[in-house]
């Protein structure tokens, strides 16, 4: 499940299989509950933070402007997506509900019905132009995509520090249209959950994936419970420390071309800060050991009566 790129209006009609199964959710915005917001983040944020599974560090809360915002972030961490729930999770802690944010995703997020009315309820939503607009100019709310999509989030651990858009630039068009500002978050930490080998394009392409299912790659990775991992399967994720930089809207002034260069800079710039910083190898097996064995202890203690 990657959140990737946003397409062209034009193709919403020609998406193929996922973009038609179990609609309406990833459709309408207003299908958003803010209770099962609050209700998953409190399950689910149990593993965020000090004393959880993640590390959570968030800088830069200062450079956000008011709503509506166009979040733009690079991708890690394979399917199982562990650094877009960690800065969701670091969001509504920060905001609650009071400030709503859509995220927009692969259509396949929304292949099986629970997991379709799971992410929908959440205020995810299939990518489209026409669906973005809608949440910054109509609703005025804030909206979070990676353009990179599924290419940026299996990029090759050789690349972990380098943003992969991948050319897509329809968030500079829809952010231009729409009137609202880019703001540029990078982020680590999700890519050491495993270690991706290569992202598989050419077999893709040797597949027709591109054409039957919308995706770009095939990636070969080691990752828990696989071993060897062959394909975008979900993996078990070692325990990281997830770490973000938000930085200084961008406003979406000039050419798209200019307005996409600005935002993957700024990223890359992030990136280039926060590898500088970057905990050595050693130092994360300790951390993550710890707290790991931090979690393990909790389990085994007695319930008071």
């Amino acid at each position: 499940m990657t959140f990737e790129a946003i397409r062209p209006v034009g193709e919403e009609k020609d998406r193929g299989y996922w973009s038609r199964v179990n609609a309406p959710w990833g459709l309408d915005p207003e299908l958003v509950r803010p209770e099962r917001v609050v209700a998953i983040a409190e399950r689910v944020g149990k593993l965020f933070g000090d004393k959880g599974w993640f590390g959570l560090e968030v800088e830069g809360w200062e450079n956000l402007p008011d709503a509506p915002v166009l979040l733009v972030a690079n991708h890690s961490g394979g399917t199982t997506i562990p650094d877009v729930w960690g800065l969701m999770i670091a969001w509504i802690r920060r905001f609650g509900v009071d400030r709503t944010v859509h995220a927009l995703a692969h259509d396949m997020v929304f292949s099986l019905p629970p997991v379709a009315r799971f992410f929908g309820e959440l205020g995810v939503l299939r990518a489209g132009r026409e669906r973005g607009r809608h949440v910054l100019v109509d609703l005025k709310r804030d909206l979070f995509v990676c353009p990179g999509g599924d290419k940026d989030t299996w990029r090759p651990t050789t690349d972990q520090f380098k943003v992969n858009f991948s050319g897509r630039k329809g968030y500079a068009r829809l952010a231009k249209d729409a009137g609202v500002p880019i703001v540029p978050v990078s982020h680590v930490g999700a890519q050491h959950s495993l270690y991706v080998l290569s992202d598989g394009a050419r077999l893709a392409r040797a597949l027709h994936l591109p054409q039957v299912f919308r995706a770009e790659i095939w990636p070969v990775h080691l990752s828990i419970p696989w071993g060897l991992g062959v394909g975008p399967m979900p993996h078990f994720p070692l325990p990281v420390t997830l770490r973000y930089r938000i930085g200084a809207p961008i406003a979406p002034e000039g050419s798209v071309d200019a307005i996409d260069a600005a935002v993957r800079g700024a990223i890359q710039h992030g990136l280039d800060e926060l590898r500088d910083a970057q905990t050595p190898l050693g130092a994360r097996l300790v951390a993550g050991s710890k707290r790991l064995g931090g979690l393990i202890r909790s389990r085994k203690r007695p319930r008071r009566s």
